[in-house]
């Protein structure tokens, strides 16, 4: 009698992309992990949770015209901005921005030419001052009030001129909101150590400010204009983060029973900033602001949440993949931001590309000399590639179409992209876009637990994508929704929405991303149960909040400011 034969298994691409799913209890558990880790950093790390120099925040009402300079990692931007306050103007409440103009930062820049660097960065402050100048209308001024802020992680101590090297990453330590101290580590951008950033910046516009005394006339006229400028000001320095915090909470006025209580930036890489309680924070930390601020409540911490010491909890829950493990074991500086390696920007590209070169070549055997040499060398798959053209709407068929032009093999290849071959690296794209979204979500909701804005009622017996375990995470109380009263000064009957400012190329621009981030973040709340008040948590954004945000720390700290609002559990 014959014996059937059992054909091979198709290999399933939604079993093997398995691993990367992460299923809501884990990510409930991670919130409440991460929660707990939140706030024993903020008590004891010197590294995580650092407080800025800012006790309050903006009232919505200050007004007034600041120059913002952004420094970013790639380019460098300069503004004014006008805080109008309640004023409406052209149909537009509460900011203006002008005379705006942005400049890419050279190579050459960037490799440990500080001098140079802030010289030139003077020469772009001064074209920008210029031009507001060669308005007519415009009044002589003897200074200008300037705010500057970094995409770089800014490491705030309150020990002045005493630095914290870090490979990679730039962080200063500051005593006050208009000093910094860089010192160079990494991410392509070197500086020298121990570099005064607030002085080299008045160093670097300072000849601008000089007269020469009679020698304008053998110059262009393009060149004369940039002499006898007024002097700088600067008022605040500050990151990206905060900025970003700042810019939402200056406007959130306008929205009724709305409190901005997060800064998120999720981009090349990802970080928040919060308000956090002195209280909860190491005494080491609150001292300096005490002895300035004696009335404080609360100050801005900058999480630098994806260092090492803050994500332990990925690895007990098992989240990170063989792809992770892959990339950050060949990265510049392994084990040294896992979280960022999961969802920042800068990182997206290569673990899709590790992904699909594993399911083309090790599952479905394609010969690696056939495949895209994009699929096959590190670093050459970008995210801004998959934003623009992979996560596209575009059809299947189209789809192989675009990459058969911009992805395409070796001429000696005769591989070709497949309706089903782009269907592929599409959802190897979507599953990691996916789970970067919902690990940023659950940090959201584990962070607003820590600075208690939000509850997490850790009762249920705890998973990992399935698997029960045991956790020993810090608990919350159940509490009815109505049983404590709202604690927004002029509350409006109703629901209170925390706001998170967000802002960064990956949330606002890689397609689905920020609605991905809100799901997740409605599902964990619905998963915690009812919040105090009836609290609710959605992301506003704040475009170009880096710049704009500057521009309103400046006026902030130039003139009266509201205090932060502490919120009564």
């Amino acid at each position: 009698m014959a014996t059937s034969q059992i054909s091979p298994k198709e290999p399933s691409l939604k079993e093997f992309l398995q691993p990367l799913r992460v299923e809501l209890e884990t990510l409930y558990d991670l919130s409440c992990r991460l929660s707990s880790s939140y706030h024993k950093l903020a008590a004891e790390s010197s590294e995580h949770f650092i407080p800025t120099a800012l006790t309050r925040l903006p009232t919505g009402h200050e007004t007034g015209r600041y120059l913002a300079v952004y420094f970013g990692l790639y380019y460098l931007r300069v503004a004014f901005i006008d805080l109008l306050g309640d004023q409406q103007v052209e149909g537009h409440a509460r900011v203006r921005r002008t005379l705006e103009k942005a400049w890419p930062i050279s190579e050459h820049l960037r490799k440990d030419h500080s001098i140079d660097l802030f010289t030139w960065i003077g020469d772009c402050i001064a074209e920008v001052v210029a031009d507001r100048l060669a308005n007519p209308s415009e009044e002589r001024i003897d200074q200008i009030t300037t705010g500057i802020s970094f995409c770089l992680p800014i490491k705030y101590s309150y020990a002045p001129r005493l630095c914290c090297v870090f490979l990679r990453l730039i962080y200063c330590r500051q005593d006050s909101l208009d000093e910094a101290i860089l010192m160079p580590t990494g991410k392509g951008l070197s500086l020298n150590s121990d570099l005064n950033l607030r002085q080299a910046l008045l160093n670097g516009y300072a000849r601008h400010t000089y007269s020469t005394h009679g020698d304008e006339m053998n110059m262009p006229a393009k060149r004369r204009r940039l002499f006898s400028l007024p002097k700088l000001k600067v008022a605040v320095m500050i990151n990206d983060t905060t900025a970003t915090l700042a810019s939402l909470a200056y406007s959130i006025p306008s929205l009724p029973n709305t409190r901005v209580v997060m800064g998120l930036i999720v981009g090349a890489g990802c970080n928040a900033t919060v308000p956090m309680k002195l209280a909860d924070l190491h005494e080491s930390k609150t001292k300096s602001i005490l002895e300035k601020h004696p009335d404080a409540q609360e100050t801005l911490i900058s999480t630098e949440w994806t260092l090492s010491t803050a994500a332990a909890s990925f690895d007990e829950l098992r989240i990170r993949t063989k792809w992770d493990l892959q990339l950050d074991k060949n990265c510049k500086r392994p084990g040294f931001q896992p979280m960022e390696y999961m969802v920042g920007g800068g990182y997206t590209g290569e673990l899709v590309r590790i992904v699909c070169y594993d399911w083309f070549h090790g599952v479905l055997g394609i010969q690696r000399s056939k495949l895209p040499l994009k699929l096959v060398e590190e670093y050459s798959l970008s995210t801004d590639y998959l934003s623009l053209v992979v996560a596209s709407s575009l059809s299947d068929e189209r789809l192989a179409s675009e990459l058969s032009k911009t992805l395409q093999p070796s001429p000696e290849s005769d591989w070709i992209w497949s309706p089903e071959y782009a269907r592929d690296i599409r959802a190897i794209a979507s599953a990691v876009q996916d789970r970067a979204a919902s690990l940023v979500a659950s940090a959201v909701v584990g962070l607003l637990d820590c600075i208690d804005e939000v509850q997490l009622c850790n009762k249920a017996p705890k998973h990992v994508n399935g698997e029960k375990i045991n956790t020993d995470t810090r608990a919350t109380e159940e509490t009815d929704s109505e049983s404590v009263p709202p604690s927004t000064p002029g509350w409006n009957s109703g629901p209170e929405e925390l706001a998170v400012a967000f802002s960064g190329g990956v949330i606002q621009h890689y397609p689905h991303y920020k609605e991905n981030v809100q799901r997740y973040i409605d599902r964990l709340l619905l998963r915690a149960g009812p919040q105090v008040g009836g609290k609710s948590v959605f992301l506003r954004e704040a475009s170009d909040g880096g710049i704009i945000g500057t521009g309103v720390l400046a006026g902030t700290a130039s003139g009266e400011i509201g205090e932060i609002k502490v919120t009564t559990n």
